[in-house]
């Protein structure tokens, strides 16, 4: 394995920069190639693999087109009726270039099986809250015809890329036995050459009794009053300023604006394909990705024109936030202080419900749930590990350090069971009208109550037989009892909160800690780390890291 000086990211010349025509994406291109192109199973990268977002991919490599989707969706529908999920399912969609083809091939297989399905009206683009939220609404107090639901989107990816994600009754990211079933199901269709899927014209689908159209829009905005205090925002005349990135949400920010009499200004209303109107991010990819730094420079830019400024990704699941006290917040700063904020502005939450936050979030979690008295529940990353404690209210907020997170209705009842950007982008707007300074502001205070923290995590090759030792390691593989000058406490391969296994592991001192892990989709392994004792003692830890996890895996290569 390299050396910290040859892993760390690389930073591409163009990052930050606005994107140039030599890397925009030729769409006709990328559709036909969709249509056109049929994947080999006996190739592992052409075969349906549900991560932690489920399949994603591109038609251009032959990992994402029609004949996935259409693997898939039937395998979906043979789940359903395995499970006797019969009620309706919410199929939604965001704006990259391969959503609304996607779109049409899921639509002919759910309606040649008679599923019913809620399409959007004025054919409208849908951020994946809203699916989470629209089936918790029809599935609370039902125990029979429970519904489920269908999000083609894949985040905040390049625009060459598709993505498919399934949600089951519980609204969240569907948990591994059912992405495992659904996965062998659909690899299984593909190898068969698509035998067994049902299908019908996408015109006829459309004309099909079991499709309906549903007003996801109004249903979700005129709902948001009970999870943030929309009257503080009116009330203190908050100026904001959003981005939607060109995806899913880019019109729900008006309606929101008109229904609670909000001074939100949307900067950017453009639906491009080729999203051009982004900065590159930091390895030279067009990226919606709203905790860059470097593809969020528009973003950056209207620091001093509002009070406080947001951008959600394409699906809407994450969020970023610019503030005028220290332009745009690292993801774990903002968790931070929306942490400590509702912990004490919602009465009504159950008195013992927890913090959820996953193991490579920062410990100014831990540092501040202390402090509130709360109970940390720690988990591997990944959103499905708080979809049950979101839905019955023992968790007050779940969050990733990747910028998703949701929280409870201010009555202490669920919201949505899959992160949400629109909820904390808004939150941010609330904090600074109850607490009359911004979260920039509020972050440094928990900095100087509690300690100036930095982070970072960084990518290091890994061949697959490596990432397969990294993912078994055990705590007694780690040889050394010091890190970085520190006794080392604690060496977690299971989560905290649910025993679970991390895929990799933790070491903790107690100034500081890594992470490493294998990445489920490229030859690297990623490591997380954060000091509490300044940059140098952070970068100590980064290359001791890298020592301890090398020395590990050379030990458990000629292990009799």
């Amino acid at each position: 394995m390299s050396s910290l000086d040859d892993t760390t990211m690389k930073i591409n010349p163009l990052a930050g920069k606005p994107v140039g025509l030599s890397a925009l994406v030729d769409i006709p291109k990328l559709v036909t190639a969709y249509f056109t192109e049929i994947p080999d199973p006996s190739v592992p990268a052409q075969k349906v693999t549900f991560g932690t977002s489920g399949h994603r991919g591109s038609a251009l490599t032959t990992s994402f087109n029609e004949w996935h989707v259409l693997a898939i969706c039937q395998a979906i529908c043979q789940y359903r009726e395995q499970q006797g999920i019969n009620g309706p399912l919410f199929l939604g969609i965001d704006t990259h270039a391969l959503s609304m083809p996607a779109y049409a091939s899921a639509l002919e297989v759910l309606a040649a099986n008679r599923v019913e399905v809620m399409i959007a009206e004025n054919d409208e683009y849908t951020p994946t809250p809203v699916i989470s939220y629209a089936i918790l609404v029809h599935n609370r107090g039902r125990e029979k015809g429970l519904a489920d639901g269908i999000v083609i989107t894949p985040s905040h990816n390049p625009p060459h890329d598709g993505g498919f994600k399934y949600n089951p009754p519980h609204g969240g990211p569907a948990e591994n036995a059912i992405t495992a079933w659904i996965e062998t199901r659909a690899n299984e269709f593909l190898k068969d050459g698509l035998k067994g899927v049902k299908r019908i014209p996408f015109a006829q689908a459309l004309r099909a009794s079991t499709t309906h159209r549903y007003d996801y829009l109004n249903a979700y905005v005129n709902d948001l009053g009970s999870v943030i205090n929309m009257n503080a925002i009116r009330d203190a005349n908050i100026n904001m300023g959003v981005d939607p990135l060109g995806g899913a949400g880019v019109h729900y920010w008006t309606a929101i604006a008109h229904r609670y009499s909000l001074d939100l200004t949307v900067v950017n209303k453009v639906i491009d394909p080729t999203f051009r109107f982004m900065t590159v991010d930091w390895d030279g990819q067009v990226r919606m990705d709203p905790s860059s730094p470097y593809a969020m420079q528009g973003l950056i830019g209207l620091k001093n024109r509002f009070d406080i400024a947001f951008a959600c990704d394409t699906d809407h699941d994450r969020h970023g936030i610019v503030t005028r006290s220290t332009g745009l917040l690292p993801p774990n700063h903002y968790l931070s202080v929306a942490i400590n904020y509702l912990f004490q502005h919602r009465p009504k939450w159950n008195k013992s419900a927890a913090v959820g936050k996953t193991v490579v979030s920062s410990q100014m979690i831990d540092r501040i749930t202390t402090k509130l008295g709360r109970k940390l529940y720690e988990v591997p990353v990944g959103f499905k590990w708080f979809v049950d404690g979101l839905f019955e209210g023992s968790l007050g907020f779940g969050g990733e350090e990747s910028a998703g997170a949701s929280f409870l209705r201010t009555d202490g009842s669920v919201w949505t069971t899959d992160k949400d950007g629109i909820i904390l982008a808004l939150l941010s707007a609330e904090i600074t009208a109850r607490m009359n300074r911004d979260p920039g502001e509020i972050y440094h205070e928990l900095a100087h109550e509690f300690g100036e923290s930095v982070y970072e995590r960084i990518d290091a090759p890994a061949t697959p037989a490596q990432k397969e030792m990294l993912a078994k390691l055990s705590p007694q593989q780690i040889r050394s009892t010091d890190l970085a000058g520190e006794k080392i406490q604690t060496v977690l391969t299971h989560a905290p909160g649910n025993g679970a296994s991390i895929g990799g592991l933790k070491v903790i001192a107690e100034q500081g800690w890594f992470a490493a892990r294998p990445s489920g989709t490229e030859n690297i392994y990623k490591i997380y780390a954060e000091s509490f004792l300044g940059v140098d003692h952070l970068h100590r830890i980064l290359t001791e890291a890298q020592t301890l996890i090398s020395d590990a895996l050379a030990t458990d290569a000629v292990a009799p």
